[in-house]
């Protein structure tokens, strides 16, 4: 790529690069390509190495878009990859490190000019540039008859399905999943979802659609083994402490003699290598910024493979196909599951369900592996029921549990993920009696309390109720508490043995509600709607009111105008003050269901719930007598009123333990027939329709903040707003 070892500020005077994107055609066979992709390059890692690698690229890469069309060079760079990649395999069998170098930074050349011709051109356009052909000057533009972006996709779909995973192969492995990803960036620049298009066709219908099931196979397999970049010294060149680089190939790789290297500066992140001598790709390494940026993306191929993943499983279906990536991923099937492929799930492959689950558990502090096991929860039946199944389950809750407890520190997505992921397994009664036997100690990260010991249902009920009043009195997002309540009210008939803690959190997250209640009716009184005419004068009393005093009609118009935007502020403010007030109804209302779900099911089980409703019995009395709740009060008041009793008659100045005992012996006696039957609450998650319109926004918003090595600038993001990302 250049005739020195440079920084990237070099780039944009290096002879190579401008030979490339320069007016002169160069033909396949010229020795020019060796040493265009003969070059030392360390990846940035970091946003911000990212971005100074693109402010470069993006000249060059205009310049070659304006003399494309005259030399071909971009075809033939593409064709100069595609060659190579032929031999791959062949290359890793024979340890040729060499070949799979040169075929590497071919791909990285590709791969950097088409994120920035993505952002530039149209998918129509963009195949032009694939298409141009070296032609002589004065002759007639021909385009070439071979669809080379299918012949590129192609290329790189096999590449990921059939090299192996080797410390020589991670970092051509890791380029191939990284162009793809930008192949696909066209969506960030549309707001509106994309439901076709040419690369969408030749990913769906071409000749990739048969390599679908191996595809989504290695991407798992890739996120399963969680490979991490391999070190330097297992590379062809080892960058010393100083930024020098150790060569020890046959002389025979380069072209005419060695040429004397130049030591890069400490810190550098690009150093070019003149002549055909090869040098080493490194995601991060000695001498380099990168080397830090490691830390906190350790697992570049397994983070990129997940981001590719979602980006296919949320691709819209066709008018008359459905994607086959998703299902793909909706019909895989253990190893340990014996029985035939189906001929109706055409996508349909096995892979190892302990080892997915392994991974899931131990990576979900991240969004997108959220995101999977959400995926896989929802749309695949055999790894819902296999997770079910698991004895282990609270080293898969654990970690959702926590998403939640630090909601202020998690975006809106994250925790909408970790919610629906616990409603989806609290749809399962196996699963909430399960979660009351495992019992869990000393959880650290729980710091309001300290719970040295405590059931994970338990831990569960307390961390959704913290959620709930999290949302209530921050964002109030309602489809938030709609589904914590939802997960607990499926648990409720299951409750067991209730943590004493967990059975006052229940308790007191209704008197809690019930206090926002009261305050919030305080406030609304003096300003119902019916009564704004008093309080903010209408636009033509107030012209009565002015028109005689010393203020000018300008004023007089300035003001009214002022008063009547406050009218419209207090109007608004007291629709939304009433649509609050009917949410916290929502929620008393579903917490007393709860509550009371539990006390018609498992009683005799929770003495800790009855000790803490008595215990706040006087919260109850509002509840009575409004009309939303008298019917659910019914049982409430029998429970209350039967074990009040039997207080009362053991005599006064009891001890919690007497307390306790009294409950657990009343428990036993209580006739179940003078509990009212309700409905059993239950509830499913649905998704919502068109439900890529929710998903596909959050996968790139996902892939735009975490995606190793990109770098896309804010501006001309049309997705999703900034915010939201």
């Amino acid at each position: 790529m250049g005739a020195n070892t440079s920084h990237i500020s070099d780039l944009s005077n290096n002879q190579s690069l401008k030979t490339l994107v320069g007016t002169e055609s160069i033909s396949e066979n010229d020795p020019f390509w060796n040493q265009l992709i003969s070059f030392t390059f360390i990846s940035p890692t970091s946003s911000g190495d990212s971005k100074l690698l693109e402010e470069v690229v993006v000249p060059l890469a205009k310049t070659l878009v304006h003399n494309n069309p005259r030399t071909g060079n971009f075809g033939a760079l593409v064709k100069i990859f595609l060659a190579r990649t032929k031999e791959l395999k062949i290359s890793t069998e024979c340890q040729d490190q060499l070949f799979i170098w040169q075929a590497h930074n071919a791909l990285f050349l590709i791969r950097c000019l088409l994120k920035v011709f993505i952002r530039e051109m149209s998918e129509e356009e963009l195949q032009q540039q694939f298409s141009y052909q070296e032609r002589a000057p004065g002759s007639c533009a021909e385009t070439d008859k071979q669809d080379l972006l299918e012949e590129l996709l192609s290329n790189l779909i096999h590449l990921i399905v059939e090299v192996p995973l080797l410390d020589i192969t991670y970092s051509i492995l890791f380029e191939a999943v990284t162009t793809l990803l930008v192949l696909f960036s066209y969506q960030l620049f549309h707001k509106e979802i994309l439901r076709n298009g040419i690369i969408y066709q030749h990913i769906m219908k071409g000749r990739c659609l048969s390599l679908t099931s191996r595809l989504v196979k290695t991407l798992l397999y890739n996120f399963i083994r969680q490979e991490k970049c391999p070190p330097p010294s297992s590379h062809v060149f080892e960058p010393k402490d100083d930024g020098g680089l150790l060569y020890g190939l046959a002389s025979g790789v380069a072209m005419g003699g060695w040429p004397e290297l130049e030591r890069p500066e400490k810190g550098s992140i690009i150093g070019f290598v003149e002549g055909g001598l090869w040098s080493v790709f490194t995601l991060g390494g000695a001498g380099s910024k990168a080397g830090i940026d490691e830390e906190h993306n350790p697992l570049p191929l397994s983070n990129q493979s997940l981001l590719l993943l979602l980006v296919l499983a949320n691709l819209t279906d066709g008018p008359d196909w459905p994607n086959p990536y998703r299902q793909a991923i909706t019909c895989f099937r253990n190893t340990q599951d014996t029985s035939s492929l189906s001929a109706e799930q055409p996508h349909s492959f096995q892979i190892n369900f302990n080892s997915l689950y392994t991974a899931l558990c131990e990576r979900q502090r991240s969004d997108q592996a959220t995101l999977l096991l959400y995926t896989l929860l929802h749309q695949n039946t055999n790894m819902k029921t296999y997770m079910l199944s698991r004895t282990d389950m609270d080293n898969l809750v654990l970690p959702i549990l926590e998403i939640l407890y630090h909601v202020e520190d998690r975006n809106s997505h994250h925790v909408y993920m970790a919610l629906i992921i616990l409603l989806i397994l609290t749809e399962d009664d196996t699963f909430n009696r399960s979660i009351h036997e495992v019992v869990l100690k000393n959880i650290t990260w729980y710091s309001e309390r300290s719970l040295t010991e405590i059931s994970l249902g338990s831990l569960l009920i307390l961390v959704v109720i913290r959620t709930i009043q999290f949302n209530m009195t921050r964002t109030r997002d309602k489809y938030l508490h709609t589904n914590c309540l939802a997960a607990l009210a499926n648990m409720s008939a299951q409750f067991r043995s209730l943590h004493q803690y967990a059975a006052q959190r229940i308790i007191r997250a209704t008197d809690s509600m019930s206090d926002d209640d009261d305050n919030d009716k305080a406030w609304i009184r003096p300003v119902c709607l019916s009564e704004l005419r008093t309080i903010v004068p209408k636009p033509g009393e107030m012209n009565a009111v002015y028109l005689g005093a010393s203020y000018s009609i300008a004023n007089v118009v300035q003001l009214c105008l002022a008063l009547e935007e406050t009218r419209r502020d207090m109007t608004r403010s007291v629709l939304r003050k009433a649509q609050d007030l009917n949410v916290i109804e929502e929620v008393i209302r579903m917490m007393l269901e709860i509550i009371n779900s539990c006390l018609c099911n498992s009683l005799h089980h929770n003495p800790n719930l009855v000790y803490a409703l008595l215990y706040k019995r006087e919260l109850f009395e509002q509840f009575r007598t409004h009309p939303s709740f008298q019917d659910i009060m019914q049982n409430l008041d029998t429970v209350i009123g039967f074990f009040g009793q039997r207080l009362e008659q053991a005599g006064s100045d009891l001890s919690v333990e007497r307390v306790q005992e009294v409950i657990m012996k009343g428990a036993q006696a209580l006739p179940t027939d003078r509990l009212k039957k309700f409905p059993e609450l239950k509830f499913k998650y649905v998704e919502e329709d068109q439900p890529e319109d929710f998903f596909i926004p959050y996968v790139w918003s996902l892939v735009f903040n975490s995606a190793v090595g990109l770098y896309w600038s804010p501006h001309g993001i049309e997705l999703f707003s900034m915010d939201s990302s």
